[in-house]
């Protein structure tokens, strides 16, 4: 009697694991099948314990905390030198291009149609003559390609500042800012038109291009420092901030005189080709160029410490990242 209840409660017992066993293989059937659907892997068969270990490996890979993801920095430079160094660029290189046309070729960079005797040549003539040309050219599409995200860069940082005036201008300064950022973007484009179209190519198109260049120029100037006004209007400035103020309008007014000169000039070479009137003419560009340059130079002083980086990482973590100011090691 004893041994019968011993054997009969072995085989339940028995029965019981197997039908454990076969419950467990089961669900592990059918989550390895789940999880090879999902990664795409297109297993048509497995043992149990192989899908039990891969949907555990994906599973634990779906349910890790996004905190303890990395967050990885491909690129890191200091805004405030390629800045510098984008404003320095054209300055540089249109001194060079000045010194050796003078020097090397003299007679090519003094032709006028007045045939006058001239003794500064102008910015058309020598970046119109060979090399130069090849060197100002490589010059400026390094200026331009950095000029273009800065022009976003200025218009999110004057957005960011929105918050200090009254909410009633909110609206037309917010307009004002979006004004600047188009006069930013078409003397840029304008800027690379004078420079690949010369006027020993094509002299009509490159005067428009240049008149466009001129205008946008100034009115961009001009907005700037009124928009400058605008958000600094009772505010506690810094010495950086005062600073890129004060010579914005300086520069800005230097342009407007020199434009004036250059205008009065123009029309006494195109229309009277008086002695000296080209080179005077000429001056007058130089001294517009090279405002215009330092006008943009300012901007050392507008990010005197900010980073551009190329980050990549959770998309929920970048914020608190980027909150931090990275450090160059």
């Amino acid at each position: 009697m004893q041994r019968s209840m011993d054997a009969a409660t072995s085989s339940a017992s028995d029965s019981g694991k197997g039908a454990k066993t076969e419950a467990a293989a089961s669900r592990s059937d059918g989550v390895g099948g789940n999880s090879c659907s999902s990664t795409g892997l297109g297993l048509g068969s497995g043992t149990a314990d192989t899908a039990a270990i891969s949907t555990t490996t994906i599973g634990s890979m779906q349910q890790l905390d996004p905190k303890e993801q990395k967050v990885a920095i491909h690129f890191l430079a200091s805004f405030h030198e390629i800045c510098v160094v984008t404003a320095l660029l054209p300055l540089v290189t249109l001194f060079t291009c000045f010194v050796t046309a003078y020097v090397f070729q003299y007679d090519d960079v003094h032709e006028t149609h007045c045939r006058v005797y001239n003794i500064i040549p102008s910015i058309s003539a020598i970046t119109g003559v060979s090399p130069q040309r090849y060197f100002w050219r490589f010059s400026i599409a390094l200026h331009i390609g950095p000029r273009i995200p800065i022009a976003f860069v200025y218009k999110n940082y004057y957005r960011s500042q929105l918050e200090r005036i009254s909410p009633a201008l909110v609206p037309k300064t917010s307009l004002l800012i979006t004004v600047i950022l188009v006069l930013n973007c078409i003397e840029i484009a304008a800027l690379g038109g004078v420079t690949y179209i010369s006027n020993r190519e094509n002299y009509p198109v490159h005067e428009r291009i240049f008149i466009t260049f001129m205008v946008c120029s100034l009115c961009y100037m001009l907005a700037t420092i009124k928009l400058n006004g605008i958000l600094n209007a009772g505010q506690s400035l810094s010495h950086n901030q005062r600073q890129s103020i004060k010579w914005k309008k300086i520069l800005f007014i230097v342009s407007i005189l020199s434009t004036i000169g250059l205008l009065v000039f123009f029309a006494k070479h195109r229309f009277y080709c008086h002695d000296l009137a080209f080179s005077w003419f000429a001056f007058f560009e130089y001294l517009i160029a090279i405002a215009n340059m330092l006008f943009h130079f300012t901007i050392i002083w507008d990010f005197p410490s900010q980073f551009m980086i190329i980050v990549q990482g959770p998309r929920k973590n970048l914020a608190q990242y980027l909150s931090n100011r990275p450090k160059k090691d």
